[in-house]
């Protein structure tokens, strides 16, 4: 058989089975679709964000916006993808998280420039990160230090979510949150824990993709509970 593999997806068996008039079995056919499922998350990842920041850009507002869900979501993006880089996880596993860290790094950075002037504890968060980060993504730490840290990633995702989804709910309101974004981030979570299994990623790597699950749908069904109807024009008396 001839070897068909490119970006470590192997479709010589799929073609084979395919040129033989056969439909391939599961064991040929899911690694592969793991795989092209995995790249197109990495792919599209490149823009998940892009939606909100257009948005507060338009807006010039940060209405409705929780800054410490943000900041902590670049914490929890950092955990993973080192981790994911410390165990050696094929690219289209983790690839996705290297692009959203950058957007969310960047989103933070506008949410700060249009929540000014900034107060010295956000200032000291900001450097603390920066320092730490590339020991982190490094992978400079100890081990039993680096599991723990990745643990608690999902607990550090978790409360990342709960500022914002508690902020819609007391506002009634999701402000100037991106439906788009968060559609694509619950999507990415649905692909990301097949793709998981199928990689035989360790659990708590699974784990964390249902969380982000649960907790980018409670925002996703938040913005759409609390849209606001378009306003009907009033007719003119004549």
């Amino acid at each position: 058989m001839v070897q068909m593999e490119f970006l470590g997806m192997d479709f010589s068996c799929a073609f084979g089975s395919l040129s033989n008039g056969k439909f391939p079995d599961k064991d040929c056919l899911l690694p592969l679709i793991s795989k092209l499922l995995g790249y197109c998350i990495v792919a599209a990842s490149t823009t998940v964000k892009l939606p909100q920041i257009l948005k507060i850009l338009k807006h010039r507002s940060v209405r409705g916006l929780s800054v410490v869900a943000f900041e902590l979501e670049v914490v929890g993006y950092t955990i993973a993808l080192a981790y994911c880089l410390h165990k050696g996880l094929p690219f289209s596993a983790y690839g996705e998280l290297a692009f959203l860290l950058i957007q969310a790094i960047i989103l933070v950075a506008i949410i700060y420039y249009f929540s000014l002037p900034v107060g010295t504890k956000t200032w000291i968060r900001a450097l603390l990160y920066c320092a730490m980060a590339p020991t982190i993504l490094a992978g400079q730490i100890d081990p039993i230090l680096f599991e723990a840290l990745y643990a608690s990633q999902h607990a550090i995702f978790f409360f990342a979510r709960v500022p914002q989804i508690w902020k819609n709910y007391t506002n009634k309101s999701t402000g100037e949150l991106s439906f788009l974004t968060c559609l694509m981030n619950s999507g990415g979570s649905m692909v990301r824990v097949f793709t998981s299994i199928q990689e035989k990623a360790p659990t708590s790597v699974v784990m964390g993709s249902v969380l982000g699950i649960v907790m980018n749908g409670t925002i996703l069904s938040q913005i759409i509970i609390y849209q606001k109807p378009p306003a009907k024009k009033e007719k003119k008396n004549e």
